[in-house]
């Protein structure tokens, strides 16, 4: 993700920046004061996103796979929300809820993560970033 802040450049000229850095990926018009908090999330945020790669995996092998096999089963399983994100453009949570059932493991695991601060570390760490 790219990020662009234009104060002074005209219409015409903020297209332009942008239509230049979307042939190179993704980039957004964002506020110039919010520079590094964008830098935090798409720059940093790599790093956390492989770290919960990294976890997850490690508990794959905890449950029994092969590290190899737990990667695997991981990695596809990021993409596949991302995918779904992108796809749907719809909110994370909305999808959370259509994939937890009452009384289920995934809300069972939700709320043991959400008990060892797993989002409020997230916030932390990215505010830490910027």
């Amino acid at each position: 993700m790219t990020f662009v802040s234009a104060f002074n450049a005209s219409k015409e000229q903020t297209e332009l920046i942008l239509r230049i850095f979307n042939e190179l990926g993704n980039a957004m018009l964002i506020e110039e004061r919010l520079m590094a908090a964008g830098t935090a999330l798409a720059s940093s945020g790599i790093a956390f996103a492989l770290r919960y790669i990294r976890a997850a995996i490690e508990g794959g092998v905890e449950l029994g796979f092969y590290p190899e096999e737990a990667q695997e089963i991981v990695v596809h399983t990021v993409k596949g929300s991302v995918d779904l994100l992108l796809e749907k453009k719809s909110n994370p949570e909305a999808e959370i809820d259509k994939v937890t059932t009452p009384g289920g493991i995934t809300i069972k695991g939700l709320n043991e993560m959400e008990l060892s601060g797993f989002t409020s570390s997230v916030i932390r760490g990215l505010k830490a970033s910027k």
